[in-house]
């Protein structure tokens, strides 16, 4: 019985033969964390006058130990916000305030100018953000498209387009359960 592997390479050269690519994904760049602001946000421009907007998230895990005790461990992240974003990040986030964050992961390397050595540093790249735990300052009140329950999620990815489905007439036949 041949292996899983050999069955892949053996489809894969008969697709090739046949002039059919088989597309894979190359991998997933995919990161969801859920912390409170260290500091507060710094926020800039870009040259063509695009906001953004760079924070510290604290994540904390809890373990305990071979002695019993429980000890918390604290992961920094540094978060990076772009255009709308950016902006609410400006406006509603502070020192303490708990987020949820949707991105991607990004190392930058650059030289440094005074000692010439090579520079690293690994980024969060925001592409949803949502508020949690009420508005800053304790207040659940709705405002500014904030919902009741104290949660407001912001997405900078472009809406793909959706079909409207109001001018067709579903019915129970059509629900599958």
């Amino acid at each position: 019985m041949p292996s899983r592997l050999h069955s892949a390479t053996l489809i894969l050269q008969i697709n090739s033969r046949i002039g059919e690519h088989t597309e894979m994904a190359k991998g997933v760049n995919k990161v969801f964390l859920l912390g409170n602001v260290g500091k507060d946000p710094e926020i800039r421009s870009t040259a063509g006058g695009m906001t953004v907007a760079s924070f510290s998230l604290a994540t904390a895990e809890r373990t305990k130990g071979q002695d019993g005790q429980w000890a918390d461990k604290t992961e920094w992240h540094n978060i990076v916000c772009f255009q709308r974003t950016a902006e609410v990040v400006r406006d509603y986030v502070k020192k303490g305030t708990q987020l949820f964050i949707e991105g991607k992961i990004q190392t930058r390397s650059w030289d440094d100018k005074t000692s010439g050595e090579k520079k690293y540093k690994t980024e969060i790249l925001c592409n949803e953000l949502t508020l949690l735990g009420g508005r800053p300052g304790g207040e659940g009140a709705t405002a500014g498209g904030y919902s009741k329950s104290g949660s407001s999620s912001y997405d900078q990815r472009t809406p793909a387009s959706q079909s409207d489905y109001a001018d067709v007439g579903i019915t129970d036949d059509d629900i599958p359960f």
